[in-house]
């Protein structure tokens, strides 16, 4: 007894922030608040699933806030935090709303809990259109999320049910008949929504290892080992052959002043000032010479501000040489992949106010003129393609599904897109047929085990230190074994739902038993 009034007593501390009993009428306005916090309990735990897949492009991410603010800080991770709390408050006000349920108490939610509702709602709904209008691509990665997730998430779902169930059938005994018919057919439906999804779940890993014939794809250096080094450095690319094995650099080439190829991501808005120390405003790369840009450094901003929080893994001589870098020229590049036989793929940036046109003519002159094996440059800019073809032959790659006619034009077997643009079937078909498929930017070990068993040739990564230690995906499952396990999870909970549906009767019928003698006692002491 003792322990179920400090049970009470706490409860409606927390929920209504009020010791004290409360009236016996329940408010309409009360019920209102208290399905808000079961909705925002749902809606937070989704957008933290949301957010924690989008955690694949978390640079993407910062590299947006840096844009607009000038401020170097993990933004991501801050707001991850953010909504972590967020979600962890919500499943707690609702666990406590679900003990006010059992304990018959009212549901009286304090102003402070419905203000701290209201401002994350604000703030969810902030970010979701934030993210819809600045990012609109990053929602695509959440149906290729549960391919990998789902089947997990159904076995979760269905514990969850079971458990619901007691609370379920304990007030479907206790209501009117009006209300019974309600939450039989809600719970009816929600149950057979849960125990049938699987017939919805198509998953590439949902297959059996020994059929599983592909070989491990391929990994391409996105800007080098930047997990590892300064993004788009030397030091970068080397330690992407050192650590990785990696099979072809990923790169961004533009033009300087004096119409020299270097190596630089960023190209529009101050494109310098993100990795590098300039403090003078330079818009684009064609407003400065060669020798200016290697004048600046472009490796202490990552000791400093360590975008990956993975300078840790550095030692001291690692971090001395992160901090002297500088910017690279194209050639520097081609000299190490000529030294290890590493291709090298690159975008070609100019800004488009520029009246040049001869960037592509330069960067495959600095190519031509360094010597080294044309097979081993993948040209990926779509600008002067048949110029690009008459003068030398590089292997040509196309850069999205629109160009598979062009492609097969031009005899073409390599294609290159984001890893959310085809789905695992098309994959498997273009394998098939012989074309490569490479896809960016995939950093997460989930996403890389889901392409490996879709099929991908090889994928473009910040992160290949993990992947390159990787032997097999993450998890496999035979089709059989996962039908065996999905309806043996789901028998068990319906037979465990039926005995808590006919304990709730059996108690019902002695509670009402009891009731109808205790009323006859009272009337044979009456008389």
């Amino acid at each position: 007894m003792a322990l179920g009034r400090c049970c009470r007593g706490f409860s409606r501390a927390f929920f209504s922030c009020c010791r004290e009993t409360h009236r016996d009428n329940e408010s309409k306005c009360s019920t209102c608040w208290c399905v808000m916090v079961t909705v925002m309990a749902l809606i937070s735990v989704c957008w933290l699933y949301i957010w924690l897949v989008i955690f694949n492009d978390r640079d993407d991410f910062n590299t947006l806030l840096f844009s607009l603010l000038h401020k170097h800080m993990n933004y991501f991770m801050v707001a991850m935090i953010i909504f972590a709390l967020f979600a962890s408050y919500c499943l707690l006000l609702l666990l406590f709303a679900l003990v006010q349920v059992v304990l018959r108490e009212n549901l009286d939610l304090h102003w402070i809990h419905k203000a701290l509702i209201c401002v994350g709602v604000v703030l969810i709904v902030a970010m979701i259109v934030v993210m819809t209008v600045k990012q609109p691509e990053e929602w695509h990665i959440v149906p290729l999320s549960l391919q990998y997730t789902a089947p997990f998430l159904q076995f979760g779902a269905v514990g969850a049910l079971t458990l619901l169930s007691w609370l379920v059938f304990r007030t479907f005994n206790q209501v009117q008949e009006k209300s019974k018919f309600l939450i039989a057919a809600s719970f009816l439906i929600l149950s057979a929504f849960i125990y049938l999804s699987p017939l919805l779940i198509h998953s590439p890993c949902l297959i059996d290892i020994k059929e599983l014939n592909l070989t491990k794809p391929d990994l391409w250096g996105h800007r080098g080992a930047p997990m590892l080094a300064p993004e788009n450095t030397m030091m970068s690319f080397e330690r992407s052959v050192t650590e990785c094995n990696v099979k072809v650099f990923e790169t961004d080439v533009q033009l300087s002043k004096d119409r020299i190829p270097f190596l630089m991501h960023d190209h529009e808005g101050e494109f310098l000032k993100r990795t590098t120390n300039v403090t003078q405003k330079i818009s684009y790369g064609n407003e400065v010479d060669m020798s200016t840009l290697k004048s600046l450094n472009a490796g202490k901003w990552f000791i400093e501000n360590d975008p990956f929080q993975t300078v840790h893994l550095l030692n001291k001589s690692q971090r001395k040489t992160a901090e002297t870098q500088t910017i690279p020229e194209l050639k520097d590049l081609l000299d190490l992949a000529k030294r290890h036989n590493i291709s090298i793929i690159f975008d070609l940036y100019r800004p488009e106010n520029c009246s040049k046109t001869n960037d592509t003519e330069d960067t495959v002159k600095e190519i031509l003129d360094s010597g080294i094996n044309h097979e081993l440059i993948y040209w990926l800019p779509p600008q002067n393609r048949e110029y690009v073809m008459k003068t030398s032959n590089f292997i040509q790659v196309y850069t999205n599904i629109n160009e598979t006619e062009e492609m097969s034009a031009q005899n073409g077997t390599h294609l290159n897109v984001k890893y959310s643009d085809l789905p695992a079937d098309e994959i498997r078909n273009f394998r098939k047929n012989g074309t490569k498929v490479n896809m960016y930017v995939v950093n997460e070990r989930w996403m890389f085990s889901l392409l490996w068993c879709a099929g991908v040739s090889s994928v473009t990564t910040n992160n290949c230190q993990v992947f390159s230690k990787m032997e097999q995906p993450d998890w496999t499952m035979a089709p059989s074994v996962y039908r065996t396990l999905w309806i043996s999870v789901d028998a068990a909970s319906i037979l465990i739902m039926i005995a808590v549906f006919v304990y709730h009767r059996k108690t019902k019928r002695s509670h009402h038993r009891e009731g109808r003698i205790n009323t006859f006692d009272g009337l044979e002491l009456l008389l």
